[in-house]
């Protein structure tokens, strides 16, 4: 891991540097902005398709002017995309604590910064979420619905899509998680990576992601999406929270260890 070199354009990848705040770079305060900006862009296309446009004219024939899972997992690795691309060369482009903590456990990426950045993307998610908040406030009747229906929120039993109880969704979001980080560790490695398609395959296996877990709870594989949905999804996201929460990180932490002591062979 280098800093970026402010003579040599660095190539907008996600997760592909550390970026250190120094007079040639950007500032500590721009890094956490580009963060805060990078989760709440995902948070705001990904939940807002899920809340606005995924049944969006479904009607009692079964007809629908809506983008479905498919529309809605498109959004979320879309946003991934447009972020790694824009805000990545300033910070990194993680916009998800558990991306920051299994880098850190990887040996990519400083733990003395993960506090920071984790902070950045929650207030970013929630910045997402109040916004789409204020938005479906100008129609009572639809905010209504959303918060009865969790604000997408993420769930298990009773608040899955699918009716998958909670060992579904330990399971899904400690595997996927994992997944999503060995693909990010893989793609933007210092000597082995591709710098220059990095954020486009990180965004893909989003949408992957998506498009298989989305029945079971929802999809988390980042607890700021999951804490920015349930602030405004009801007493039953809140107390389900803590599963989308502990079990990413987890995933995360295996993932980390796994590609810094079998698959990183620059440390040997």
């Amino acid at each position: 891991m280098t800093d970026p070199n402010p003579e040599q354009p660095v190539e907008p990848t996600e997760l592909q540097h550390t970026p250190t705040a120094t007079a040639q770079g950007p500032s500590r305060v721009a890094i956490l902005i580009a963060e805060a900006l990078g989760t709440f862009l995902l948070v705001l296309g990904g939940v807002g398709s899920a809340l606005l446009a995924a049944n969006f004219g479904a009607s009692d024939n079964g007809t629908s002017l809506g983008i479905g899972f498919v529309g809605v997992s498109l959004a979320f690795g879309l946003t991934v995309v447009a972020g790694a691309y824009a805000f990545g060369p300033i910070s990194g482009g993680h916009f998800n604590p558990a991306v920051t903590i299994g880098l850190a456990t990887a040996g990519r990426f400083p733990w003395k910064d993960t506090g920071g950045y984790i902070a950045a993307q929650i207030v970013g998610g929630l910045v997402a979420t109040s916004l789409l908040a204020l938005i479906g406030s100008s129609n009572p009747g639809w905010f209504d619905a959303a918060h009865a229906g969790g604000f997408a929120s993420n769930g298990f039993g009773e608040l899955s899509p699918g009716g998958f109880g909670i060992l579904g969704a330990i399971v899904v979001e400690v595997l996927f998680t994992a997944i999503f980080l060995l693909i990010i560790l893989g793609v933007t490695h210092p000597t082995r990576g591709n710098p220059a398609f990095a954020g486009l395959v990180i965004g893909l296996t989003l949408t992957l992601i998506h498009l298989v877990t989305i029945p079971v709870d929802n999809t988390s594989v980042n607890p700021a999406r999951s804490i920015a949905a349930a602030v405004f999804g009801g007493v039953d996201p809140l107390a389900q929270v803590w599963v989308f929460i502990v079990f990413p990180i987890v995933g995360a932490v295996l993932a980390g260890l796994l590609h810094r002591t079998l698959l990183d062979r620059t440390r040997r």
